[in-house]
């Protein structure tokens, strides 16, 4: 690469394992061929083994990243269009498993245990596919914002194109913010909280933004309506082609994907919190306002959604320039393993909470705390000298960051 007159000595080692992010959808794709190959049957949950075992199983192995482009490429790494061909790529093999899938499941010689699999294979991709969505849609060219809405459609979560965006973006961290998990909430808390506000979120957006242009809300300008018609369309043409015996499996891998996508944001943001300045406003987005991973093979599959606290202080950032930070506070394991720890609460509670309070110096006060809970938590942690005991008995080390957090109130009437 160079910039301007110099030439800059630096290379892209992740370049071609970008490609490899299209196993995710392939893995949705290739199950029926598999079956038919081999007649083992198991190949029709192949999407979720795939994210979920073998994915964590090589990150384990392969390990941490550690390599951040160097500032002096950045145009000229965000203007490479090999990396957006990795993207829009996703979508077609994305598309075609869907309707591979309809097609399979109509077929009333496949059993229903069967469909079931193939259902939760590609309801887990769909979910990775959301991601290749939240890429596209953080975007100024218009064909990708529409492409990102097109890879929404088959999860009928649309809205996300304008609540990610326009409210999760401007609220994170935050008690305002539907889709930052606090702590002390439970996933199972989280997922209802996060799907509702969302929604509620988006249409409020969008009715705002239909106001201010002086435009109708019920308008075909409303761009969650547009979303909304693309999953109506989709669904209808399926649904006219193969019947409506496929109605259940479309409503289940929609289901599936959506859970994905709020697990994730479940982990990425957990107990983390933007602190009020003096004047009363919420300070700055900063990388220590997210949970990060910089573990390679996830970081692949996922576009770099692991290098979060970059994402959200930069969202203009193409994903090939997101960095790592030593201010961000780091997660155990890659985001896939971190989902399978969410579904069982106490193992969660245990592995995480200590390393939240760790990252805020045992000082639970300055944390975003579940408010059914708030007593409970206060009691339980609200001395350096007990959030010590916990973290210690955990083995975790004591997060060193560059900046002192925000002096609080209560840390200063303390």
């Amino acid at each position: 690469m160079d910039s301007g007159d110099r030439e800059i000595e630096w290379r892209d080692r992740k370049r071609p394992l970008w490609l490899l992010g299209l196993i995710a959808p392939v893995s949705a794709l290739a199950p029926s061929t598999l079956v038919a190959l081999t007649q083992v049957k198991a190949f029709w949950w192949l999407g979720a083994f795939v994210v979920f075992m073998i994915i964590p199983i090589i990150d384990l192995l392969v390990g941490d990243d550690g390599e951040n482009p160097p500032d002096s490429v950045y145009r000229q790494l965000s203007a490479d269009k090999y990396y957006r061909w990795c993207t829009y790529l996703f979508l077609p093999i994305l598309l075609s498993a869907f309707v591979v899938a309809c097609y399979l499941w109509a077929d009333p010689a496949l059993s229903l245990l069967d469909k079931i699999g193939l259902c939760v294979s590609v309801g887990v991709i769909s979910g990775v596919g959301i991601n290749a969505a939240h890429e596209l849609g953080h975007r100024v060219e218009k064909h990708e914002r529409w492409l990102a809405k097109v890879a929404l459609a088959q999860t009928c979560y649309g809205h996300f194109f304008v609540e990610h965006n326009r409210g999760h973006h401007a609220r994170v961290a935050t008690p305002e913010d539907p889709a930052s998990a606090r702590f002390g909430e439970v996933l199972y808390e989280f997922l209802p909280r996060s799907v509702l506000g969302s929604l509620r979120s988006a249409w409020r957006l969008e009715a705002d933004r239909m106001a201010r242009r002086r435009s109708r809300t019920w308008s075909w300008r409303n761009d969650n309506l547009q979303a909304w018609a693309m999953s109506l369309v989709l669904f209808g043409v399926m649904i006219g082609v193969f019947g409506f015996t496929i109605l259940p499996y479309l409503l289940l891998q929609a289901a599936i994907a959506v859970l994905m996508l709020e697990t994730v944001n479940y982990v990425e943001h957990y107990g983390l919190l933007r602190q009020q300045t003096p004047g009363g406003n919420r300070e700055a987005i900063a990388p220590r306002h997210s949970w990060n991973s910089d573990r390679l093979v996830t970081n692949v599959l996922l576009f770099h959604l692991q290098r979060h606290s970059d994402h959200h202080a930069n969202p203009a950032r193409r994903y090939q320039t997101l960095r790592s930070s030593d201010e961000a506070p780091q997660l155990p394991a890659g985001y896939a393993t971190m989902v399978l720890l969410a579904l069982v609460p106490p193992l969660w509670r245990r592995v995480m909470d200590p390393r939240v309070l760790s990252h805020y110096h045992g000082d639970v006060t300055q944390t975003n705390i579940h408010p059914r809970r708030h007593e409970a938590v206060l009691a339980a942690y609200g001395t350096p000298t007990e959030a010590t005991v916990l973290v210690e008995s955990i083995g975790v080390e004591p997060i060193v960051r560059e900046s002192e957090p925000i002096e609080t109130p209560a840390r200063r009437s303390a």
